[in-house]
């Protein structure tokens, strides 16, 4: 082979190696794992209590978030019905809060 096709050829099989993750199972990694230090360990779990009061308290602000859309869509609603001429075709203020209520259990 020329000097240029061989270059060409060496640079082909490295880039097509490179796409790999060459990872070869050794018993000493395997051993060494165990061994993990502990200071390490233990901020790991502190990082996980974090997390886990993280999402707690996510999940605690999303409740009232939805508890604070239900109640103004309740008020919102009590404010249409005391605004709308009264008439036998509207439908009972409790009637309308179960319809908004269903709607928001499908959204969910």
């Amino acid at each position: 082979m020329s000097r240029p096709m061989l270059l060409v050829f060496l640079l082909l099989i490295l880039i097509i190696t490179s796409q790999f993750e060459w990872r070869q199972p050794l018993v000493n990694d395997i051993d060494t794992k165990p061994a993990v230090n502990p200071k390490q360990l233990q901020i790991s779990k502190w990082e996980e209590g974090v997390k886990e009061k993280i999402i707690l308290s996510q999940e605690k602000n999303i409740h009232r978030l939805n508890e604070l859309v239900r109640s103004l869509k309740q008020q919102l609603l009590q404010c249409k019905c005391t605004n709308e001429p009264r008439t036998g075709t509207s439908a009972p203020l409790t009637e309308r809060i179960i319809e908004l209520e269903r709607q928001q259990i499908l959204e969910d």
